[in-house]
């Protein structure tokens, strides 16, 4: 049974994307630490409407903003993101590695980031980011989160993965919540993957994505989403292409009101 297939078809026969079209990466891009709440309340001051950043699970199962499966890139300690509870995650400076200014900034829980984004006005494109292995188990972990915290908002997150089971969980628990396929370059069976998994949009890397790719996936009635776009030019091309939305890092470069 899939009770969302006939709604998901009519969101994404939708015109135009309802969503904001230039959306911060990961926070505040390049200009605050990713996935922190640093980098939201950032997006927000420079006057962006829509953030994207990744959702992975502590140990304890608690869901987190969180890119990489190790610690050691962006955080203060070291180890396994899968084998380290949120109580120690806390302990743990998310911020120096980017500047003094961000020293002592934490490793936040997804309801924090959620609850500010809600607080701030701020759509929410949420990637599910799972620790291999834990595909399924993150998917419907974030999604039930979602449901939850955005519940009775008038503007609902979208999911996102590059996952196909960690879509699939969310799908079945959280049907009701849009998700996005994430994909490096678009395969030749995407528009059955779509189907199956009940996607609105279809999220490629730009460098990927060819014109004609562009016009299939909008004639097929998807949104077309692309990732990580840190060229004004290059943003006004894709949107020429017919491109519904852009990812970037650098928010200096590509402003919220961009076209």
């Amino acid at each position: 049974h899939r009770p969302c297939s006939r709604v998901s078809k009519q969101i994404s026969g939708m015109k135009p994307w309802p969503y904001p079209r230039i959306i911060a990466h990961r926070g505040g891009g390049a200009l605050a630490p990713e996935n922190t709440l640093a980098g939201i309340r950032k997006a927000k001051e420079l006057g962006f409407a829509g953030v994207e950043f990744d959702v992975m699970l502590a140990a304890d199962a608690i869901p987190i903003l969180m890119h990489d499966e190790r610690l050691e890139r962006t955080t203060s300690g070291s180890g396994a993101i899968a084998q380290t509870a949120y109580r120690e995650l806390l302990k743990l400076d998310a911020g120096s590695w980017f500047s003094r200014a961000h020293a002592g900034e934490p490793v936040p829980s997804f309801e924090r980031a959620g609850r500010l984004c809600l607080e701030l006005g701020l759509w929410a494109n949420i990637e599910i980011k799972p620790a291999k292995g834990f595909e399924a188990q993150t998917g419907t972990a974030a999604a039930l989160l979602a449901r939850e915290l955005w519940r009775g908002a008038p503007v609902q997150p979208l999911l996102s993965s590059f996952q196909p089971a960690a879509l699939a969980a969310a799908r079945q628990v959280a049907p009701e919540l849009p998700r996005g396929a994430l994909t490096d370059g678009i395969p030749a069976d995407w528009e059955s993957w779509m189907q199956k998994l009940d996607c609105v949009s279809l999220h490629c890397d730009y460098r990927m994505l060819l014109p004609q790719q562009a016009r299939a996936v909008r004639d097929a009635g998807y949104w077309l989403f692309c990732y990580t776009v840190n060229d004004a030019a290059i943003a006004r091309v894709l949107f020429d292409w017919g491109v519904d939305a852009i990812v970037t890092d650098r928010l200096d470069l590509i402003p919220p009101d961009f076209s």
